[in-house]
């Protein structure tokens, strides 16, 4: 028997799930009408959504919030939240790194878009459902309670 996808979540986790499940949507939340993924632009992602919802984020905001179980991990073990940018070690000279973009952006079935990172990272798989949930507009936010 396979356990891959099977998580164990903290009961903060488990709180926050909840709250955020309790929030209800139709099935047109989570269907898009279309979605723009501006690779060449290098600015991030747009997605129209059937109930007439737009949500965008960043690429940099996309990577730090990876769904992957690698990422999610790193996360949770460190407190930081979904799109939180992970501290950079002070250095006096601080070297420069690319921004971060993916080389390429593929559908996976009918339910999510992957991504392959310019850092070599390519195992998150983004789902309608995750994208809708994680959007980070104002409305959204205010209707979570963020900020």
């Amino acid at each position: 028997m396979s356990h891959e996808g099977i998580r164990i979540v903290s009961e903060e986790e488990s709180r926050r799930i909840a709250a955020e499940d309790e929030r209800t949507f139709s099935a047109d939340a989570f269907t898009p009408t279309k979605v723009r993924v501006r690779i060449t632009e290098g600015t991030g992602v747009e997605i129209e959504w059937k109930d007439g919802h737009l949500s965008s984020w960043t690429f940099q905001w996309l990577r730090d919030a990876c769904p992957c179980a690698t990422c999610h991990e790193a996360r949770e073990a460190s407190g930081m939240a979904v799109g939180e940018r992970k501290p950079q070690p002070m250095q006096i000279l601080p070297m420069y790194q690319a921004p971060v973009k993916p080389l390429e952006a593929t559908p996976v079935g009918r339910y999510a878009l992957r991504f392959k990172w310019n850092d070599g990272h390519e195992s998150g798989i983004y789902s309608w459902d995750y994208l809708r949930r994680i959007c980070r507009c104002f409305v959204c936010r205010a209707e979570l309670g963020i900020d």
